[in-house]
């Protein structure tokens, strides 16, 4: 009974240090949640989560209730215990906040942390459009943001393409070289791959056709594209067909230097001798 009695006295006299222990255990636990949420803000100021992010979701001391999900089209993620909780919208702390007020509102937990973080990105998106092999919408992640890289992802330009494109931002157009690797698209911009400019060309040639233009193209590259001059031809007796601003259609002489441009018609006429 002695035994007991001196047991009983023993609680008494820890139990409060006992408690005082765990309440600052859960403010640790508190302040390391709200450090990794800041941290996160910080890593993306004032990104909100978008239909199709993955994220991790943890509950401070509850691994139970880990969730590793993706916001659903209704911008909604499934959450142990409380069900859907609409997320998209908010940011990585206010969704945290979210998760929080629900596990309180259905007396699940008296005081739960809760920390968001986002995983994959899937709700920053581009269009791709125009003479690509699969023209759509293609998600933005920290990996992949450059133009390049979102081109290949639809599947390069196709057959005719240019490798100068039209990136559309906030109702602004620039043209942008394909090639230019260190160019980063943003969420919501729009790239149009539109078809290359040709010159055309007929004739005493050997293939005669449609051609693209390249960079500082003169006559006589279109002419050796074009498969050369037949026995028949003459390099003196060029003609150059070129479309005016107004619409009209200027003829002129052309010579072997000359610059090409795009829709020139270039005509090879029989030798007179």
């Amino acid at each position: 009974m002695k035994r007991i009695l001196m047991g009983l006295a023993l609680i008494a006299v820890f139990w409060p240090g006992m408690s005082g222990a765990q309440e600052a255990a859960q403010k640790a636990g508190a302040q390391e949640a709200a450090q990794k949420a800041g941290s996160q803000e910080k890593q993306k100021p004032g990104d909100k989560l978008g239909v199709g992010d993955a994220v991790h979701v943890t509950v401070y001391q509850q691994p139970d209730l880990t969730t590793d999900a993706r916001i659903s089209e209704k911008g909604t993620l499934n959450v142990p215990l409380i069900g859907e909780v609409k997320l998209a919208g908010l940011t990585q702390a206010e969704a945290g906040s979210q998760i929080a007020n629900e596990l309180k509102k259905g007396k699940y937990l008296k005081n739960p942390q809760v920390s968001v973080a986002v995983t994959t990105v899937r709700s920053r998106q581009v269009s791709v459009l125009g003479l690509v092999a699969r023209p759509g919408r293609y998600p933005l992640d920290d990996t992949s943001t450059s133009l390049s890289d979102v081109v290949a992802a639809a599947g390069g330009i196709a057959a005719g393409g240019s490798e100068t494109v039209t990136v559309m931002r906030n109702g602004q157009t620039q043209k942008v070289d394909l090639l230019a690797k260190s160019f980063s698209l943003q969420n919501g911009d729009t790239v149009n791959v539109e078809r290359a400019p040709v010159f055309y060309i007929y004739g005493e040639v050997a293939r005669a056709g449609a051609y693209r233009v390249e960079p500082n193209m003169t006559v006589m590259q279109a002419i050796a594209a074009g498969g050369g001059i037949t026995p028949r031809g003459s390099d003196r007796r060029l003609k150059l067909r070129r479309p005016a601003p107004d619409g009209q259609v200027a003829e002129t002489d052309a010579r072997l230097q000359d610059a090409i441009q795009a829709d020139d018609v270039i005509f090879v006429k029989e030798a007179l001798f």
